[in-house]
């Protein structure tokens, strides 16, 4: 499809509905911008919401390319002799290229092909790992790679919101990872004069279910993505680092505060439904009316450890079935800080959900795009 001249409003692109956007192919970005533009609004109009979905995936990959060379490629306009000589050039071809350039800069990667000495089966060993254009600034360099990422997350956490199976399974994980953490800091409090640990019943059977949960998600990851060791590393640098720092902090102070055999977390016990809570925040209010409702959960109960899978599915899918919120009185600062950062990246994970649903389903699909 490189380089096709194609007018969405003037003709129509026909094909098989969910196959014909998978078999369509553009090797770069450049040059390609209008057209996948047109693809995209042609498979829309058409009501073919899959093909276009794919097109614009396939269009931020190229992106995603496009950037990554700016970065990391070599450009024949700046590199010494040196450097083309390790990229693969002759060095009678790295003298050509750079007297070619002293006297006019190149203007595309192509323009190699003009001096003499270099041939085609060397522009295609090279073609890839090289790049022309202006120098690029540390600041901008920096702003770009800062592109890069957040395109990188998406893409692999997914697929530039054209997969509502992947972000599922992203979700899965993490709410595995989250429940985990938490349950760990809040349950595991000293070993001695007298240990305050959970029963040996209950660490068998969140152990259990974190691994069915991980793997469950795991499976859905490596089934539906196309990078599905990349994203499992996405979501631990996510969802691991920072709360293992934090507990870390928390373990090695100590703790030796009021209420400490008591759980962090308190419930609303007023109602046990399915709510919405997306405008929740994690701590318990201050207000003296609504703080008579909340109660900690019962740490003496065989389904305790449930608390913590719904505390997590509050922060990061926004709904749970009890209103289960952090306490505001003897807790650690890093506790409450680890709270926080995981409702934060819940926030960013739920608006990621809403953005694929919003891509995915037909008739808001439409909605929002025309």
């Amino acid at each position: 499809m490189a380089n096709l001249d194609f007018n969405a409003d003037q003709a129509e692109l026909l094909g098989s509905p969910g196959q014909v956007g998978r078999i369509l192919s553009v090797p770069s970005l450049t040059g390609n911008e209008t057209l996948l533009r047109n693809l995209v609004r042609n498979f829309r109009k058409l009501e073919q919401v899959a093909d276009a979905n794919q097109l614009e995936y396939l269009t931020e990959r190229l992106r995603l390319q496009h950037w990554q060379r700016q970065l990391t490629a070599t450009n024949l306009n700046t590199a010494p002799p040196e450097r083309l000589q390790r990229l693969g050039f002759t060095a009678p071809q790295a003298a050509a290229i750079v007297a070619q350039r002293q006297g006019q800069p190149l203007v595309q990667v192509g323009d190699i092909l003009n001096i003499e000495g270099i041939n085609l089966a060397t522009y295609v060993k090279v073609r890839d790992r090289v790049v022309v254009q202006a120098p690029l600034a540390w600041g901008r360099r920096l702003q770009l790679g800062a592109q890069w990422m957040g395109l990188a997350v998406l893409l692999l956490m997914s697929h530039y919101g054209t997969n509502v199976g992947l972000v599922l399974g992203v979700g899965m994980v993490a709410v595995a990872i989250a429940s985990g953490l938490f349950w760990g800091v809040d349950r595991f409090r000293r070993r001695s004069p007298s240990p305050i640990a959970p029963p040996l019943s209950e660490q068998l059977w969140m152990g259990g279910s974190l691994v069915l949960a991980t793997g469950l998600g795991s499976l859905t990851i490596g089934h539906l993505g196309d990078w599905p060791g990349r994203t499992v590393l996405a979501i631990a640098l996510l969802a691991l680092p920072v709360p293992i720092g934090l507990i870390v902090g928390i373990y090695r102070q100590g703790r030796f505060h009021d209420q400490l055999d008591s759980s962090y977390l308190v419930e609303d016990g007023s109602a046990r439904q399915l709510r919405l809570l997306i405008a929740r925040l994690p701590v318990i209010p201050s207000f003296p009316f609504f703080r008579d409702r909340y109660k900690p959960i019962r740490w003496d109960r065989r389904y305790t450890w449930l608390h913590y899978y719904d505390f997590s599915l509050n922060n990061w899918f926004k709904f749970g079935f009890n209103d289960l919120r952090l306490r505001d009185t003897a807790v650690p600062g890093l506790i409450t800080a680890l709270v926080w950062y995981q409702w934060a990246v819940g926030l960013i994970y739920i608006t990621l959900l809403l953005w694929t649903l919003s891509r995915t389903i037909p008739g808001l699909n439409l909605l929002l795009y025309f």
